[in-house]
């Protein structure tokens, strides 16, 4: 296809905003696609400061503390996509950008490694119990022992959410001569020997690292209590690297401080302060073999180069192509790039007549259909329509003017 047909809006005035210190890779990815207006800031914003700055943007991205919500959405009269640089899509009101035709992307692949091998890693700190002797040796105390300290050859890790982290992990702990239990919601192809242990109060009974990589959603809200920890076998270790909001934190500080647990590693946090050098507390702080990390389970270089990539170019092909894949508002869909036709881009409300609305009145205007592709969620339609080149923008004002028209855009 000619290059210079990719978009029918001029690439100089896409405006595209970049949030929370994105990875080079993904501004470097958009500058070379010819966007100029990269515009690039460091933190998060609060809702007043990015409703200010979100007006003329047709391209928003963001990480997790950057909070969307439905008053920047309606702010955002130009904004077609928002992608989030992280796996979740939490911090963003879906419903109300599913309600205004914005699609939203993340990356729930990219840094799945980098999470993995940070929790094997923190397996064996806490099982050899090397918080504790690295804080005697700092405070002067030489503390060379065995006593309590373990290899993972042997045991048992409980991994409870065998996603896509999840099963990863599982995979590096078999390496390690590790015993996998995982407890899921629903039932998953176990990798390697994993075993599938239908209770969550089983497998706490079970392990000896019990590893958390399940999602933040109402029902795993405070899915860790105190009745749950108290099936844990006796000098276990907890990780959560997963959500903060899934753990009861004094809960777990409880059993830490009976020494019910005899460790834990803990990155995220019901509460996470927005900006760093800002004050930070936790119930589990100054707890013997206890690891606080800042949400960084995903934050190596590798991870962020690879879900710049990964996201910017989900973008692209929304905003060049109409590709939708991947998106969580906009119904999924992968299209083909057509020659000698024009494409237009049609969201609506996903209610009976629309479609047949639309052929009714491209028919009676004698307006050809060379293409047309459409999928469907609950809420929202989405027709990619490939028309003749000369009726292309009467097409598109007439598509625009469909009942139950959430948004119409002439791509090319």
């Amino acid at each position: 296809m000619d290059q210079q047909k990719l978009t029918s809006y001029p690439k100089e005035k896409i405006n595209i905003l970049l949030l929370e210190n994105i990875s080079d890779a993904a501004a470097a990815q958009f500058t070379s696609a010819g966007y100029a207006n990269v515009k690039r800031l460091s933190g998060a914003l609060s809702e007043e400061d990015l409703i200010r700055e979100v007006k003329d943007v047709h391209l928003l991205g963001i990480r997790s503390k950057t909070q969307v919500t439905r008053k920047v959405l309606e702010a955002a009269h130009k904004l077609q996509a928002i992608g989030c640089f992280c796996i979740g899509t939490n911090q963003v009101d879906l419903k109300s950008a599913r309600e205004f035709g914005v699609a939203v992307f993340n990356a729930p692949y990219s840094n799945t490694r980098s999470v993995a091998e940070l929790v094997i890693g923190l397996s064996i700190m806490l099982i050899r119990r090397i918080p504790d002797k690295n804080t005697a040796a700092h405070e002067g105390t030489w503390m060379k022992e065995a006593k309590g300290s373990f290899e993972l050859r042997g045991k048992s890790l409980g991994i409870v959410g065998y996603g896509n982290i999840g099963s990863q992990v599982s995979v590096l702990a078999e390496s390690m001569g590790m015993n996998v239990l995982y407890y899921d919601v629903e039932t998953k192809l176990p990798l390697g020997n994993a075993v599938q242990i239908r209770s969550l109060e089983d497998l706490f009974a079970q392990s000896d690292i019990i590893s958390l990589h399940v999602p933040s959603t109402k029902t795993t809200n405070n899915m860790i209590t105190a009745e749950v920890l108290s099936h844990a076998k006796p000098g276990a270790i907890f990780l959560n690297y997963a959500r903060g909001e899934v753990v009861d934190l004094e809960a777990l500080r409880d059993a830490l401080v009976e020494k019910r647990l005899s460790g834990a590693a803990i990155d995220v946090f019901p509460v996470e302060p927005e900006k760093n050098g800002a004050a930070f507390t936790t119930p589990l702080q100054k707890l013997s073999n206890v690891i606080l990390t800042p949400h960084i389970g995903g934050s190596t270089e590798e991870a962020q180069h690879n879900i710049g990539l990964d996201v910017s170019t989900k973008m692209l092909n929304y905003l060049e192509k109409g590709a939708s894949f991947g998106s969580h508002t906009i119904p999924a869909m992968s299209v083909p790039e057509v020659d000698h036709a024009h494409r237009i881009l049609h969201i609506h409300q996903n209610v009976p007549g629309v479609l047949s609305e639309i052929n009714t009145v491209l028919s009676k205007n004698k307006i050809n259909i060379l293409g047309q592709y459409l999928k469907t969620n609950d809420a929202v339609g989405y027709v990619v329509l490939d028309v003749d080149s000369e009726l292309s923008k009467e097409a598109f004002l007439l598509l625009r003017d469909v009942k139950n028209t959430i948004k119409a855009r002439l791509l090319y």
